[in-house]
């Protein structure tokens, strides 16, 4: 008998967390690797925070479910800044990551759960652990791996309208790189409220868009959107483990049940955490001056990559945000198969073991077909501080020079040259 549920008998572990232990295994017996396989900052925690928190460090009590009031405060003022959206603090739910207040809203949900292809790693195995069957949406590399009204219709159009539904929507994208217009989300929610789904809006991309110009679905439709962010991504703040959703007035029944769920699994978001992160975010000007050199670094990275890869005939749509690129090796589908390599896990294991480069295959990880040669490409395996302090030293007010990336992200920089040799080499054996 198994000690096991039976629709978890393959379940594993995240995907680009089992791939970075066993690279940093292998950077610390001496063996160079370029890791394009893991999105984590590469930039130093913003240091308001460091202050705060060693100011912070004695705080030692369990706190309220949701969060401190000054911190949920600072949350509605720092997306008032940003995103003009208007939000109360009781809206506001603060977690140990945004991860668990999205497993919690799944498991606690009692419609279908809808989940884009491509789409992160961890929200089908979220929606399985917690009992779900999901309902995959198509993306295409063809509509710039975006969400079009057209293939959501079709998703539910077998589903009974009056039932609600959950659609899991990451804006900016993980793992594309790619975000949405006005126009886009006026489309999509008009289709959510013809269909009564209801969206998580994960957006803890959202302050990593390169021109500050992030667009947020909630603005489209608030009634049903629950907005997810947190400090991992903009903050470089991941493991510190504090995430927050937000939740509209009309959903107030769903935080109820999170907010139950919640005093029965973390309690409460670390304390020194809390403490610290509201006061940094009260600070907006620090904020804002440590996005803008951070977003300008990885816009710079990102576009010598599209640039490289596109050289030799890699297809990739231009990233707008984050760490990521979704790049298209389908050029290679003729000499790797005469290679026996027919999927994109062996391409990437062919790669790793005659290049020392790590990325993750798109399917099965990011739910796209076995066969098809895409990967998430994570352009972030550069000494951030590094970066930032020569950022920091030219100054806002005049652009990054040529070789910025070559000079200063240069562990990326060699990367991908490498990744743009050994295609020229696949190429060359045709």
């Amino acid at each position: 008998m198994s000690l096991v549920r039976e629709d978890l008998h393959d379940y594993c572990p995240v995907s680009n967390h089992a791939v970075n232990d066993k690279i940093v295994q292998l950077t610390k017996a001496g063996k160079n690797v370029y890791h394009f396989a893991f999105g984590q900052s590469p930039f130093p925690v913003i240091e308001e925070a460091v202050e705060a928190l060693k100011d912070n460090a004695e705080q030692n009590a369990y706190l309220p479910v949701t969060g401190i009031p000054k911190l949920r405060k600072a949350i509605c003022d720092f997306h008032c800044h940003f995103d003009d959206l208007h939000f109360l603090p009781e809206q506001v739910i603060v977690a140990p990551g945004s991860k668990e207040l999205i497993f919690l809203l799944i498991s606690v949900f009692g419609g279908d759960i809808l989940i884009p292809s491509p789409s992160w790693t961890t929200y089908k195995p979220q929606s399985v652990l917690a009992g779900h069957k999901p309902i995959i949406v198509e993306k295409t590399m063809e509509e710039g791996w975006k969400l079009v009204p057209e293939k959501l219709t079709k998703a539910v159009k077998h589903l009974e309208k009056k039932k609600v539904k959950l659609l899991i929507f990451c804006n900016p994208d993980n793992p594309t790189g790619t975000d949405y217009t006005d126009d886009q989300l006026t489309n999509l929610s008009l289709v959510c409220r013809e269909n009564n789904i209801i969206v998580l809006s994960d957006e803890i991309y959202a302050r990593l868009h390169f021109k500050g110009e992030h667009n947020s679905i909630a603005k489209f439709y608030p009634e049903g959107t629950i907005l997810s962010s947190g400090l991992s991504k903009w903050a470089s703040a991941g493991g510190w483990r504090i995430g927050y959703h937000i939740y509209p007035p009309e959903l107030k029944e769903l935080l109820s049940a999170v907010s139950s769920a919640a005093s029965h699994t973390y309690s409460c978001a670390p304390a020194p955490m809390q403490y610290a992160v509201g006061e940094m975010m009260s600070n907006i000007p620090a904020c804002d001056e440590y996005i803008q050199h951070s977003t300008r670094i990885l816009k710079a990275v990102s576009e010598f990559c599209i640039r490289e890869l596109e050289s030799v005939g890699v297809k990739a749509v231009a990233s707008t945000a984050g760490y990521y690129i979704f790049p298209n090796f389908e050029m290679l589908r003729e000499p790797l198969k005469k290679r026996h390599i027919t999927t994109c896990e062996d391409m990437c294991t062919a790669l790793f073991e005659e290049a020392n480069v790590a990325v993750i295959a798109g399917g099965p990880a990011f739910l796209r077909p076995l066969d098809e040669l895409t990967t998430r490409l994570c352009y972030v395996n550069f000494n951030g501080k590094l970066a930032l302090n020569e950022s920091r030293r030219i100054g806002l007010s005049f652009p990054l020079p040529d070789k910025f990336v070559e000079n200063f992200c240069c562990q990326t920089f060699e990367g991908i040259k490498v990744i743009v040799k050994w295609v020229k080499a696949q190429l060359e054996e045709t």
